[in-house]
């Protein structure tokens, strides 16, 4: 087994394809509309879907906004400097909720960035090597 992808309902699909692959740098994989059932999906990725998950983008006609509720957490990606990220994800317009810093109680690097939707998308330090669970 393996993950394919998350999947996130958005409000405005043309905002948020242009976060992801603009401020975020993944790529647009693919979309498909579904008129019958008022919904369009469009799929993005830093890389094939035959070799790593992806996002799933869903608008569904008529619906500009969702309560994002409690439960979720977050979305983690991994970059090779944390405060370099930043600094790009800013310039390219996008809104940084926490600076980059170490986490608390801990040494690894982190930042948060907010999408459109105001989903949390965590920003990793990359490690050096991980410690087998």
């Amino acid at each position: 087994m393996r993950i394919l992808h998350t999947m996130l309902r958005v409000g405005d699909l043309q905002r948020s394809i242009s976060f992801y692959t603009e401020v975020l740098g993944m790529s647009l994989l693919r979309t498909s509309d579904n008129p019958e059932y008022q919904y369009t999906l469009a799929f993005v990725g830093y890389g094939d879907e035959a070799s790593g998950a992806v996002l799933e983008l869903t608008y569904n006609y008529g619906v500009t906004s969702y309560d994002n509720g409690n439960a979720f957490g977050h979305i983690a990606l991994e970059v090779d400097n944390v405060y370099s990220a930043c600094d790009l994800i800013r310039a390219r317009g996008g809104v940084i909720s926490r600076e980059p810093g170490p986490v608390k109680g801990g040494t690894t690097e982190i930042a948060f960035v907010r999408d459109p939707d105001n989903y949390a998308i965590e920003l990793i330090q990359k490690k050096t090597s991980y410690q087998q669970l």
